[in-house]
């Protein structure tokens, strides 16, 4: 009772650890492993407190095994950044640097020195 609390708490955490996993997605600017930690700490809180899903529960729903997902998820993560990176040093190569030039009288400059 101490470490998990009584059972209203027990079931106030899990109510809202299956609120976290039900609403789960990645936030803006997270990375794939930083969002699998997260996810799996959500799981991981789940089964302490007795509550685990199965596959079962997904419903007869195409799923992958866990590492398998995570590992194609990293992939596609490493192949969006090397298309951004490309792309970066494309724009880089087609900067064209243009310099302003002008004309300066000497005659002028001489007369203005007087």
């Amino acid at each position: 009772v101490t470490y998990e609390g009584t059972n209203q708490v027990k079931v106030a955490k899990v109510n809202m650890l299956v609120r976290e996993y039900e609403m789960f997605s990645m936030k803006e600017n997270e990375n794939i492993s930083t969002m699998f930690v997260r996810f799996t700490n959500i799981i991981n809180s789940l089964q302490s407190l007795n509550k685990c899903y199965t596959n079962k529960e997904a419903k007869g729903l195409n799923t992958l095994p866990l590492e398998e997902l995570l590992g194609s998820l990293m992939t596609h993560e490493m192949t969006i950044k090397n298309h951004e990176y490309d792309e970066e040093q494309d724009k880089k190569k087609n900067k064209v640097i243009a310099f302003k030039s002008s004309t300066i009288d000497s005659s002028k400059e001489e007369s203005d020195d007087e």
